[in-house]
């Protein structure tokens, strides 16, 4: 499936807009889902506890939960989006606010990675990338800062091709952040991890 699942949650939404197009998928999540209807969306699914919207919306398809439990709303909706048979899944509204839900995030990124999905969050600065045994081309841009961590305790077979710093077959450990602050010079830039998983993060 080569359509895209756009989940939107309740945190920093300045950066969000997008057009869905026939057959992509809209989650909203909790308070993301004023955001949605803000950009003229109807959501296709309306989930989470709601305590940050504060009321349970009149949606036809609508999953309500309790405040309390195991997954937090945006781990939800991504379990919902790879059961579906999503693998391109873009999340707005995932982060600002509180740093321990943007952390939970990114682990929900490399959850999502680990299924097989194309995961990204996006805000209004930056985009954040996880890859899992895997390889992904970023298009060429000018002076656009680009930082890469291992998700883990180290990431094996590590290759950055086309930026200002290249690496090849080298290994990134969690406890060094070695592939911080480099630039985008122009060229597509390939990264890869053979074993293990990074955290891609540049400006949008």
């Amino acid at each position: 499936m080569n359509n895209i699942c756009y989940i939107v949650g309740a945190g920093d939404n300045t950066g969000t807009n997008f057009t869905k197009k026939e057959n992509d998928y809209v989650i909203a999540v909790d308070g993301g889902y004023k955001i949605v209807k803000k950009l003229g969306i109807s959501p296709d699914l309306t989930l989470g506890d709601f305590d940050s919207l504060g009321y349970v919306p009149d949606e036809l398809n609508i999953k309500t939960f309790q405040v309390e439990k195991d997954y937090t709303d945006t781990m939800i909706a991504v379990m919902e989006a790879i059961k579906l048979g999503y693998t391109d899944i873009r999340i707005y509204g995932g982060t600002g606010g509180r740093a321990d839900h943007t952390f939970a995030n990114i682990q929900t990124l490399l959850y999502g990675a680990k299924k097989g999905a194309d995961m990204r969050m996006v805000d209004s600065d930056r985009v954040y990338n996880v890859i899992n045994d895997s390889k992904i081309i970023l298009k060429n841009r000018i002076c656009v800062n680009l930082s890469i961590f291992a998700l883990g305790d180290k990431a094996e077979g590590v290759s950055i091709l086309g930026a200002k710093y290249e690496l090849k077959d080298g290994t990134l450990t969690n406890d060094y952040p070695l592939a911080v602050s480099n630039t985008f010079v122009g060229n597509d830039v390939s990264i890869e991890v053979k074993k293990g998983a990074l955290l891609i993060i540049y400006d949008r």
